[in-house]
């Protein structure tokens, strides 16, 4: 008798890019999610008072958080460019294999392009610095 896999999609499916690119905008969308937590909580202590907004500041400048918000940046290049591709998959367009394949290295690149021209943007300013 043949062994059959607890999952029968293991089978028929391969790992491909497009299923890469597609976890990948599952992960950054959580990250961007915990990345707007920070957000709230920066802007709600810049309306509460100086003190709130100092100790806010003093928090979201220490290193361990400036290399999360560069994350967040990276993240957020990621999970713009991929969310284009994927509201053009939704108007029936770049379905083929080649197509898809094809926008997933756009994606990334067109990512590393946006990533670095806002990083040096920031650190050229002093904000990351």
């Amino acid at each position: 008798m043949r062994q059959r896999p607890l999952s029968p999609h293991l089978d028929i499916y391969r790992f491909a890019y497009t299923m890469a690119t597609s976890i990948a905008h599952r992960i950054t969308g959580v990250i961007l999610t915990a990345g707007f937590g920070v957000l709230i909580y920066w802007l709600v202590s810049a309306a509460s008072s100086a003190e709130s907004y100092a100790a806010a500041q003093q928090i979201i400048g220490s290193v361990p958080v400036k290399l999360l918000l560069v994350g967040w940046l990276l993240a957020f290049c990621y999970h713009l460019f991929n969310g284009l591709r994927h509201l053009n998959w939704d108007l029936v367009r770049g379905l083929e294999r080649h197509e898809a394949r094809r926008s997933s290295r756009i994606v990334i690149i067109a990512t590393v392009v946006l990533f670095v021209i806002f990083a040096a943007r920031a650190f050229a300013s002093g904000v990351m610095s």
